[in-house]
């Protein structure tokens, strides 16, 4: 699988930002009323995400280390403002539905997470499809949830009436049915073992314990994880002053064969 494949295929299934990495939890909670909703904002979201890692890409040689978050704050923000104009003059029924959440994309973690993450460290082809995948993945994540909500809470999805009026379940429509679908779609992903946030699959910790703080049974996580990372430190001090005896006694063997 070439870089440009694998980018997708981890942005959609392996690090889903919604079911996995559980990111970007406010708008996904917030806008999932209907189905129009959560493919408008993961859309608007996607092409955010794209632009802004194909411009931070570009310029990662550039921008000043210790000013590179503010930078892609600013990047972020003027593309953000491009996406709430053009919605607001071509689809203004979308755009008054998102609201708020619109301006809120410049403080979505997904993006500047990504900004950090890969669009600094790597070309812009490969952050350009490391957009697409996570953009798309969070469209997915949304639109699930808000066609759940959909058609149990207001009947219809798409325009189209699935459920009679008398058997619709309407606090799936408000914040909390967004709670419970989530959860409900959670617990599914944990009883097929689908890689999640919630059921152990996300990456270990560099504790020597992989920082399972579920299982943890020390009497204090806080002074176990220190303890923790003072034994790993002093492992790696021994293992390096090793190396160093090793190299300094086969300089002095090499001396005295020259001898």
């Amino acid at each position: 699988m070439n870089k440009c494949a694998e980018r997708l295929y981890n942005g959609i299934i392996k690090e889903n930002p919604t079911f996995v990495l559980m990111l970007g939890m406010c708008p996904t909670l917030a806008v999932t009323t209907t189905a129009v909703n959560g493919v408008g904002m993961g859309l608007s979201t996607t092409a955010v995400l794209v632009f802004s890692n194909l411009i931070i890409s570009a310029l990662r040689k550039i921008i000043p280390d210790r000013v590179r978050i503010p930078a892609y704050i600013v990047i972020v923000a003027s593309l953000v403002t491009i996406v709430q104009l053009l919605l607001q003059a071509f689809v203004p029924s979308l755009y008054k539905s998102l609201g708020i959440y619109i301006p809120l994309i410049v403080v979505n973690c997904i993006i500047l997470g990504r900004a950090e993450a890969y669009a600094a460290k790597n070309g812009v082809l490969e952050s350009a499809f490391d957009g697409i995948g996570m953009g798309l993945g969070f469209t997915v994540g949304l639109t699930c949830i808000a066609i759940v909500r959909e058609v149990i809470g207001g009947g219809a999805v798409f325009g189209m009436e699935l459920i009679p009026e008398d058997f619709r379940i309407t606090i799936f429509g408000l914040a909390p049915g967004a709670f419970f679908v989530l959860a409900v779609l959670t617990a599914l992903q944990n009883a097929c073992k689908a890689p999640s946030a919630t059921n152990g699959s996300a990456p270990k910790s560099a504790l020597a314990c992989g920082g399972n703080c579920m299982e943890c049974r020390g009497s204090s996580c806080a002074a176990n994880h220190a303890s923790l990372e003072a034994v790993r430190a002093q492992a790696e001090e021994k293992a390096l002053a090793a190396k160093k005896a090793a190299q300094a006694k086969a300089a002095e063997m090499k001396a005295n064969k020259k001898e």
